[in-house]
C-alpha cells in the first residue's frame, strides 16, 4: 500500500484542516495523500499499464476521456469509460455484487470522509466531493511522461 509519507495526524497538526483552506488546501491536500503515493508506487512498481474505472459520464470532466491514451512510458486504461449508471448496475445484478455499503445512504460518489457528501445534501452530482470547489483530485491529471 503506497500512502502519504506522513500520517494524517501528523499533517493535520503540521498544516491544519487544509480541506477546509480553500483550492490551495485541498489541491496540497490531495497531493499528498493521492497524487504523490500513485506517482510513486507507479514509478517503484515500474507499471507500464494503469487502469481506471472513470467514466465519461461521471462529470463534466470526464466527458472525452479516450479509452486508451499514451503518456511517457505508460498506457493508461479507462475500459468503462462509456459505461452509463444503468450498466453499472446491470453488472453489479448479474454478477451479484454488492453496492458500496456508502450507496444506500445516499452518496454517489465516494472519496475522503472529510471531503464527501451525500447526494441529498450537496444538491448535484457535480458538488458531492471536495466541498463543491471541485470535482477532480488530481489523480488524474498527472503526467505520466513524468514518472
Amino acid at each position: 500500500v503506497f500512502r502519504s509519507e506522513l500520517s494524517p495526524a501528523w499533517q493535520e497538526a503540521r498544516y491544519g484542516a487544509r480541506w477546509e483552506q480553500g483550492l490551495a488546501g485541498l489541491d496540497a491536500y490531495n497531493h499528498e495523500n493521492k497524487v504523490e503515493p500513485m506517482q510513486r508506487a507507479l514509478r517503484e512498481l515500474r507499471a507500464g499499464t494503469w487502469f481506471a474505472g472513470l467514466r465519461r459520464g461521471q462529470s463534466r470532466s470526464r466527458a472525452e476521456i479516450p479509452f486508451l491514451s499514451w503518456s511517457g512510458n505508460r498506457w493508461k486504461v479507462h475500459p468503462i469509460a462509456d459505461w452509463s449508471d444503468r450498466d453499472v448496475h446491470h453488472y453489479l445484478k448479474k454478477y451479484r455484487l454488492p453496492y458500496h455499503p456508502l450507496w444506500s445512504k445516499g452518496y454517489v460518489s465516494i472519496g475522503d470522509r472529510q471531503l464527501t457528501r451525500p447526494l441529498h445534501e450537496a444538491g448535484d452530482h457535480e458538488l458531492t466531493r471536495f466541498n463543491g470547489l471541485k470535482r477532480e483530485c488530481g489523480l488524474h491529471d498527472i503526467d505520466l511522461s513524468a514518472l
